[in-house]
Parts: C-alpha cells; sequence; structure tokens
C-alpha cells in the first residue's frame, strides 16, 4: 500500500471527493458534478502546488475528523469550518505543513457553508469519464462512490512538483473570505425570460429572497415573491448551465447547482454569472439573496477581473496565453478584456470566475463540447 494516505475518523455531515467537474458526458445524461465553489478548489490547489483540478475533499457544515498518516502539506479555503489541527486553530487560504499522525477535525461552520481541504500531491482515487468527482444519485466517482465515512483510508498521490520551502498565502491586498448572510448576486437574463410577465421580472431584481432548507448540490429552492408566467411553467426540456435560474409553476426560483441534471423542463429567468456561482455555494437556509441584473459584457469583465488573483498566485496558469495579455495580468490590470478579445477571438476560454464579497478570482477550466 502506498504510504502516503490519510484515515478518516469521523466523516462530519458531507464529505466527499470532488475535483473540477466531469465534461464531455451530459450527452449521456451525465451531471457535471464537481466542486460546488469551484474557485476555493482551485485556490486550495494552488496553495499546496498542485494542479488546479486535483482531487480535493469537499467538507460541508461540519468537516470531518481525519488523520494523516504521513507527513503532509494541506490547505483549506471556503466556508470557515472552525478547523483545528491537533487541537490548535489553523488558518485558511494557507498552506500547512502536517506531521504523521496529526488529527484534523472541525468545530463547524463559522462562516460559509462548504469549505476544501487539498492535500499536496491530490487525492489518489479512480478517475471515472474524466474526473474524481463524487456523484452519489449514481453511486459513482470519489471514493467508492459516496460520502466518506468513519474509517475509510483514502491514498495520496506523490508529488511531481518541487517541495514548498515556506507556506504560501494568498496576493498581498487580498483578505481572508468573510461571507456573512446577504449576498448581491449578478445575473444575466435569459434564456426563457420571455416567459415570464414583465411584472414578474421587475419582481426578481426588485425583491429579497431567502434560501430554503431545501438546498442540496442539485439546486437551491428560494423563497420569496413568486414570479408568474406568461402561460406555462413548462418548455421544451433544454440543456441546464450551473446557476441556471429555473421557475416551475410554483413560481419559486431553483438555482441549478453542481450535480444537477444535464437538461430541465422549466422555463429559466436568468443564469447567475460564473463570478458569484460562490455566493450560492457559500449560502445557508435562511441567508438572503438579491438578485441585480448586469449585461454579458459586464459578466464577461468580471470574468476577466477574476484571472489577475490567481494568476498572481501562479503565472503558469496561463503559459499558453497571448503575451500582451500575460504582461497585462502581471499588472494586475482589469481592463484585459479588449486584449482578450482580439488576441483569443473564436477560441475556446479555459478560465472560470468567482466573486467573494466583492474580490474578483480566476481560474482555469476545462471545456468540451457536450
Amino acid at each position: 500500500m502506498n504510504e502516503k494516505s490519510i484515515t478518516i475518523i469521523d466523516p462530519g455531515l458531507l464529505s466527499t471527493v470532488q475535483d473540477t467537474g466531469r465534461y464531455g458526458y451530459q450527452k449521456y445524461g451525465v451531471p457535471v458534478s464537481g466542486a460546488m465553489d469551484n474557485f476555493s478548489l482551485r485556490a486550495a490547489n494552488l496553495l499546496v502546488g498542485n494542479t488546479t483540478d486535483s482531487a480535493c475533499i469537499e467538507m460541508t457544515i461540519v468537516g470531518p475528523s481525519i488523520k494523516f498518516n504521513y507527513p503532509a502539506v494541506i490547505s483549506i479555503t471556503g466556508g470557515n469550518l472552525s478547523m483545528e489541527l491537533d487541537g490548535a486553530k489553523i488558518n485558511n487560504w494557507s498552506s500547512i505543513q502536517v506531521e504523521t499522525g496529526s488529527v484534523l477535525k472541525s468545530d463547524g461552520a463559522q462562516d460559509g457553508m462548504r469549505a476544501y481541504l487539498a492535500i499536496k500531491g491530490g487525492i489518489n482515487v479512480p478517475v471515472i469519464m474524466g474526473s474524481k468527482s463524487t456523484y452519489i444519485p449514481a453511486s459513482f466517482g470519489g471514493f467508492k462512490g459516496r460520502a466518506l465515512i468513519a474509517g475509510d483510508t483514502l491514498l495520496i498521490n506523490n508529488s511531481d512538483v518541487e517541495p514548498i520551502q515556506e507556506e504560501r498565502n494568498l496576493p498581498e491586498g487580498l483578505q481572508v473570505v468573510h461571507y456573512g448572510h446577504s449576498h448581491i448576486v449578478r445575473v444575466t437574463l435569459g434564456p426563457q425570460h420571455n416567459k415570464f410577465t414583465s411584472e414578474a421580472i421587475k419582481t426578481f431584481f426588485d425583491s429579497r429572497y431567502s434560501v430554503s432548507s431545501n438546498c442540496d448540490r442539485v439546486g437551491y429552492r428560494l423563497t420569496g415573491p413568486q414570479l408568474q408566467h406568461e402561460s406555462s411553467a413548462d418548455i421544451i426540456s433544454d440543456g441546464t448551465q450551473f446557476g441556471s435560474i429555473q421557475v416551475p409553476s410554483d413560481g419559486n426560483p431553483i438555482i441549478l447547482m453542481a450535480d444537477r441534471g444535464p437538461t430541465g423542463g422549466y422555463a429559466k429567468i436568468g443564469t447567475v454569472i460564473s463570478a458569484d456561482l460562490n455566493l450560492i455555494a457559500q449560502s445557508r437556509p435562511g441567508d438572503s439573496i438579491v438578485f441585480r441584473q448586469v449585461s454579458v459584457k459586464e459578466a464577461e469583465s468580471a470574468f476577466f477581473e477574476q484571472e489577475t488573483f490567481l494568476y498572481l498566485m501562479n503565472p503558469k496558469l496561463f503559459k499558453n496565453a497571448p503575451e500582451k495579455v500575460r504582461t497585462t495580468l502581471s499588472k494586475n490590470s482589469s481592463s484585459i478584456l479588449s486584449l482578450i478579445d482580439n488576441d483569443t477571438k473564436n477560441k475556446p476560454l479555459t478560465i472560470a470566475t468567482a466573486n467573494i464579497k466583492g474580490k474578483i478570482f480566476n481560474f482555469e477550466i476545462s471545456i468540451e463540447s457536450n
């Protein structure tokens, strides 16, 4: 057996192995899955020197207790689940040296909903359809297709990168994330906003919604003013996106998340921009959400502004980008959209974004046709 391993002492509320998702199989009915807060997973991997798509442990509300069977380097990002190492509190959003026999545990969420544990080398589980992500409803992916349980032993890959000589932290000037319980979420209209009355669209953007207790990796059902359709909530089923906001006949919005089905038959009033998806993933039942309409151009600008911060963590993320784009990124400029437009027109983008309390981040994604 590989001597590099960890043992689950207590699984916490819901802990699963996730990476950036399973792309290319939606046409066969297979959901993308992957991390709910994709940015936090990628940032965690960068902090320990992994590739951004390495498998991590996604922890929900109450994290697991984990024993390390070898000296490791870890990082924890996302929500604050009050993590402790051998009884001492540890800082999120930085790399941490762990000794053999050390125990990591959680006292429960203080801020946010989910946290991500990255371990240098990445978790060694089988790759199924191009991903190590767990999809619990169909019992495949991750570790034995299920949430982690007490007694599980997970192997850790040997790392191909140079050892970290000192702790890695977020770029200078970037503050530790605090999510809170009230979120302003940016949305582009469509693709079926014409299926709703003008009054419904006005209500959608003028109202405050609450996250219901019916929220999970498939979707977040919201409560608040009901939205009226022009005629029927039903449409001919079409593709769904992470962040699609569908509205069934009861008029209550549902934001589709990582484990959503590839298609859906309810009209979608809008789509959460990629820069704000993490705000939904970190929202708890009872949190409030206000939607703000933005244009596609504004969504693109937010997308590219985020690139700067993870570029500062690791400029090699953009090694294939045009030189003047990389030069602009290195200057921490937010005005790079025109450079991207000119130099990468008609080329598929391989980055995604997140907005954490007004801070803009960017990270690589794998884009394939579904």
